[in-house]
């Protein structure tokens, strides 16, 4: 495996550490748990879905966070207190923490539980102020142009 030195990055480019933070992560990712399977989906430029196999859980058991730019995806299965003796026990019913690193202005719109499925939409909102506006030549048009624009 390879090993990246991102150091002259922090050291010439200012205000990009969280890539390189990124790329870090990345890297140690090879070993991240990958239970309960999952799909990321673009469902449009600015659209995403996130589908979770979440068999066995229910609502109450699962729990979804987020803070920055980290969403959290937790599942917690109650303890069964009857004694049972499985055959064959193929269907997993263990705890899982699932993180997931969200790019700016991406937020969490709305969570569904159908099926054994889990589907988390996310969207990108970018604020107005970021968005690309048309500028003039000449004069004082840059604030008349954002007055017609509002």
């Amino acid at each position: 495996m390879r090993t990246y030195d991102f150091s002259p990055l922090y050291r010439s480019a200012i205000g990009f550490d969280r890539l390189a933070q990124l790329f870090d992560q990345a890297q140690r990712a090879d070993g991240q748990p990958s239970y309960p399977p999952y799909n990321i989906e673009l469902v449009e430029e600015n659209r995403y879905r996130i589908t979770m196999a979440v068999a066995g859980f229910s609502r109450a058991e699962l729990d979804i966070e987020t803070e920055r730019d980290t969403l959290t995806i937790v599942g917690r299965k109650q303890k069964d207190d009857g004694a049972r003796t499985f055959l064959h026990r193929g269907i997993a019913a263990r705890d899982f923490e699932q993180r997931f690193q969200l790019a700016d202005h991406v937020k969490v719109v709305s969570a569904q539980l159908d099926n054994g499925l889990l589907n988390i939409e996310l969207a990108r909102e970018i604020p107005e102020t970021l968005k690309a506006r048309k500028v003039a030549i000449g004069g004082d048009t840059v604030q008349a142009l954002e007055r017609q624009a509002a």
